[in-house]
């Protein structure tokens, strides 16, 4: 029997269906937002793990959350602190090291100590990767065209880009050119000659990829990450204070304040779907909610293989959502720690451990990781990227003690041989004796350890395949064919469907463009 009837019903309560219920609810619409777990924030999620200790659970830093949204939203007054990350650093095998940090001065010198060539050419390169990124950026606020339909606007804004691109100098054009064909490491291999700063830099680009740093397209997802900012500060990065669970509350307290109804704690059994037109949904249990509007964040394949009935959707449609690359790659090892680590290459406490700190010692260990994957084995030398939010926050944990979350890769979602469940903690510990050869101390500090598997993230936090981004950010499922091709703009084969998730343009990471701009194209067809 159908109790409730709403403007618009918005699946999923990651930061993206989040946004989007705010923007909804802003304008006037009644939204219900419903998220299967006990906690908002799908992947940007704080959680007490252990005693006293809030883990940053998946989604550990922020950079790509949209500038508009926390004005627009006033994500400030709902509680949204960012606390800069101060730079990164990357110890090295033979004891020496690399420290890039927010000071441009020290970094220059710091990079003068490898190479004074690649110290003379780093702040060419920066500014080539802003003047790359400034011209790419208001894409990340734009609807994709349709180039498979008549669309006058798209055509018009496409025109526009084209424009702007004929205006640029020749060698931001050549540049620009590459950057989308070209892998991380041959992009890089143009500026610099230091292997640990191009095997550290080239990191960036595999993020959310099964990809490896020398594999076309690279470059372009390494500028994906650079365009994050911060106070429009590009290439800035920070925690929250609280975690990355205090986004997902600020923008849940805007969207409440707005008038949206949030519930956790309510998982969907199916999509209802009347003659050719979404009408609601079925939670499990079995009650129904009906709305005019029903907006998935979820991933393609949670949203049309999982919640709705293969009769709805157009033969076509589903053998490209089939077709649609998750490929997840990456795992999360998060460590309560009782002290801080200790790195031979520089010993004790200082400010290098306040930033990242990367295991990418160089090129070939980073294309050897992927080896591994390649073979359908984690890495037994894995890349990892490493922070110890405890050191600018230390509310995340008590007093004395430290948090120590490590992203790795890879970590294919499927394996040559055993399963996950078998081999997860052969996988926690390999994370751990990597740092070890850095950081000898580390076994002696952990008194908790949380391993996630691209299994977990696939059946705690719905990420089919344990995809972070939803699906690849590949050259071949960006822009107007992310996440199908003619299907880029929100809309859906069903009449009152949309998606907003990461796995729309302009991707992901904790951004939240996707759930604003789909919210703006919903109102603007009046559907809710």
């Amino acid at each position: 029997m159908t109790l409730e009837r709403y403007d618009a019903i918005v699946v999923g309560g990651g930061h993206n269906g989040l946004v989007n219920a705010a923007y909804l609810a802003r304008a006037g619409r009644k939204v219900l937002v419903l998220e299967r777990r006990h906690v908002l924030g799908g992947a940007a999620v704080t959680e007490e793990v252990f005693p006293g200790f809030h883990f940053s659970v998946c989604s550990y830093v922020v950079s790509l959350l949209r500038p508009e949204i926390i004005r627009e939203l006033d994500l400030p007054r709902h509680g949204l602190e960012i606390l800069p990350l101060d730079g990164t650093f990357t110890p090295m095998p033979n004891g020496d090291h690399l420290w890039r940090m927010n000071d441009h001065a020290r970094t220059r010198r710091e990079i003068y100590r490898h190479s004074p060539v690649d110290a003379e050419a780093y702040d060419e390169y920066a500014k080539a990767m802003v003047d790359m990124a400034r011209f790419v950026k208001p894409i990340l606020s734009m609807v994709p065209p349709d180039p498979f339909k008549v669309d006058v606007p798209g055509y018009n804004r496409l025109y526009g880009l084209l424009r702007r691109f004929q205006k640029l100098p020749r060698r931001d054009q050549s540049n620009l050119i590459q950057l989308m064909t070209t892998s991380a490491v041959d992009l890089l291999d143009r500026w610099f000659e230091t292997d640990v700063l191009k095997a550290t830099m080239s990191a960036s680009g595999i993020i959310g990829t099964f990809l490896g740093v020398r594999s076309p397209g690279t470059a372009y997802v390494l500028l994906h990450h650079y365009m994050g900012e911060i106070d429009g500060a590009f290439r800035s990065w920070g925690f929250a204070r609280g975690g990355t669970g205090a986004i997902s509350m600020a923008i849940a307290g805007a969207a409440r304040e707005a008038g949206a109804t949030i519930r956790t704690e309510s998982p969907i059994e199916r999509i209802k779907v009347k003659e050719g037109r979404a009408t609601g949904v079925v939670l499990e249990g079995g009650q129904e909610i009906d709305a005019q509007v029903v907006v998935s964040s979820l991933d393609p394949h949670q949203t049309f293989l999982r919640l709705m009935e293969s009769k709805a959707l157009p033969d076509d449609f589903l053998a490209d959502v089939k077709r649609y690359k998750l490929r997840g790659s990456s795992g999360k090892v998060n460590l309560a720690l009782d002290g801080l680590p200790d790195f031979k290459c520089l010993p004790g406490p200082g400010a290098h451990l306040r930033g990242a700190m990367s295991i990418s010692p160089s090129v070939e260990y980073m294309e050897r990781a992927y080896d591994d994957a390649k073979y359908g084995d984690f890495s037994r030398h894995p890349y990892m990227d490493m922070v110890i939010p405890t050191l600018t926050d230390p509310s995340v944990a008590p007093p004395g003690k430290h948090i120590l979350s490590c992203f790795v890769q890879y970590a294919p979602y499927k394996l040559r041989e055993g399963t996950w469940d078998e081999k997860r903690e052969a996988f926690g510990d390999t994370v751990v004796d990597t740092i070890a050869e850095y950081a000898p101390n580390i076994k002696s500090l952990i008194r908790h350890r949380q391993v996630l598997t691209p299994l977990d993230l696939e059946r705690e936090w719905g990420l089919t395949e344990g995809n972070i981004f939803q699906g690849e950010l590949s050259l071949e499922q960006l822009f107007f064919l992310r996440p199908v091709p003619g299907w880029a703009r929100y809309r859906t084969p069903v009449k009152g469907l949309y998606m907003c998730g990461s796995a729309t343009h302009p991707g992901g990471g904790i951004m939240g463009a996707p759930g604003r701009i789909a919210a703006l194209e919903i109102l603007k067809d009046g559907r809710a």
